[in-house]
C-alpha cells in the first residue's frame, strides 16, 4: 500500500500549519492548495504546493489537474456555497472529504455538561457558527443521499504562539505590561477550554483516510479546563506581571461593539467542558499534553521577540478604556459599600 495522498485547501493557518507538519512527519504525501505561503507559518519542505484561488472553481481544477486524493481537507470553507463548490470539485475524486466546523456551533448555554458530539447545534448570536451549522447540514444530507464520504471536525479555541486567547491581541498584552486594566467578560469564573495546535494535530492526522469516520463528527479539544481569570493570569505571569482585570458583562461588550460581543454571547460567555471519548476511541492513546501556562509562555515570547508584532489597535484600546472606566468604577463603588 502506497502513501496516503492528501490535499489541504489552505495550510498556513493556526490549525492547518500544525496539521501539515504532523502529516508530513507521518509519511503522508501532502499537497497544499493556496495562493502563496505566509512568513508566519511556512509549509514543511516536503509539501507539494499548488497555486490556485479556492473561491474560483476553474482555478482549483487547473491547479489539481488530473490528481485524485485519498483525503481532501478544506480549512477555509465557511458557507454552504463554499461546500457546494467542494462537492462539485471532489465528488468521485476524493476518498474522504474533511469539513472543519466549529465547537461554537453547539447550543449555548449548554444544558448538560460535558459537551458530546450529540449536543444540539444552534447559535442565534453568531453568524459564523450558523453558517458552519448550515454547512454540516448540507454535508450530512449528501452523505445520507449519495454516500459522500464526509468527516466533520469541530475545533474549539485552538491557538498557537500568535494567538493571545484573550480578545484584543497585542493590545491586551500591552495593557497588561503597562499595568492598565484588561477586560474579562462576565465575572471571570466561567469555564473555558483552549487547545494547543500541536495537540490538535496529533489527533487530527490519524483521521485522514479512516473510513470509520465517514458520516461522523468529532470535536478535538484539550481536557484542561480553565476560568477566564486563570487564562488572563497565565498570560500575565508569562509577561512577568499580575494583570489588572476589569469584569464587564458580555451584553455590555456587545452593546459597545457588536462584532466583538457576538463571540461572547454566542460562545465564550458560557462554560464549556468537552467529552473527548469519541476522538480517543478512533485515535487510541491520544491526549492533549500541552497546558496553557506553557502555551502562554510561547505567546509572550513570540510577541516580545519582535517589536513589529507589537501593534496596538487604537480604537479597541480606547473602547477598553471606556469599559474599564465604567465597570471598574462600579466595582470599586460596590466594594466601598460592602466595607461601610
Amino acid at each position: 500500500m502506497g502513501k496516503l495522498k492528501v490535499l489541504f485547501i489552505g495550510g498556513s493557518g493556526v490549525i492547518s500549519s500544525a496539521c501539515a507538519r504532523v502529516a508530513v512527519e507521518a509519511g503522508i504525501d501532502l499537497y497544499v492548495l493556496n495562493r502563496g505561503q505566509t512568513a508566519t507559518r511556512p509549509l514543511p519542505a516536503r509539501v507539494t504546493e499548488l497555486r490556485g484561488d479556492v473561491r474560483d472553481a476553474a482555478s482549483v481544477r487547473d491547479a489539481i489537474g488530473d490528481r485524485d486524493f485519498d483525503s481532501v481537507v478544506d480549512w477555509v470553507a465557511f458557507t454552504p456555497e463554499h461546500v457546494r463548490t467542494d462537492i462539485g470539485l471532489f465528488r468521485g475524486r476524493a476518498g474522504q472529504y474533511v469539513f472543519i466546523s466549529t465547537a461554537s456551533a453547539y447550543a449555548k448555554p449548554v444544558l448538560r455538561l460535558p459537551i458530546t458530539e450529540s449536543t444540539p447545534l444552534r447559535n442565534p448570536y453568531w453568524r459564523y457558527s450558523r453558517d458552519k451549522i448550515a454547512c454540516e447540514d448540507l454535508l450530512t444530507a449528501e452523505y445520507r443521499d449519495s454516500g459522500f464520504p464526509v468527516t466533520v471536525v469541530r475545533p474549539s479555541h485552538t491557538y498557537d504562539k500568535t494567538k493571545t486567547v484573550l480578545s484584543g491581541g497585542w493590545t491586551t498584552l500591552a495593557r497588561m505590561r503597562a499595568g492598565r486594566p484588561v477586560i474579562v467578560h462576565g465575572d471571570g469564573t466561567s469555564l473555558w477550554t483552549v487547545t494547543h495546535h500541536e495537540d490538535f494535530a496529533r489527533a487530527f492526522v490519524p483521521l485522514l483516510g479512516d473510513p470509520r469516520t465517514f458520516g461522523e463528527a468529532f470535536h478535538i479539544t484539550s481536557d484542561d479546563v480553565l476560568t477566564w481569570d486563570q487564562i488572563a493570569g497565565a498570560l500575565g505571569a508569562a509577561l512577568g506581571v499580575t494583570p489588572r482585570i476589569t469584569h464587564v458583562p458580555s451584553d455590555a461588550i456587545a452593546a459597545a461593539d457588536p462584532d466583538w460581543g457576538a463571540g461572547f454571547l454566542g460562545d465564550k460567555a458560557h462554560s464549556v467542558v468537552f467529552d473527548n471519548s469519541k476522538i480517543k476511541s478512533v485515535v487510541p492513546g491520544w491526549r492533549a499534553v500541552i497546558p496553557f501556562h506553557q502555551g502562554a509562555r510561547e505567546i509572550a515570547d513570540w510577541y516580545l521577540g519582535d517589536p513589529a508584532r507589537q501593534v496596538v489597535d487604537p480604537r479597541l484600546d480606547a473602547l477598553m478604556d471606556k469599559l474599564a472606566g465604567t465597570y471598574g468604577a462600579s466595582a470599586e463603588q460596590e466594594q466601598e459599600q460592602e466595607q461601610e
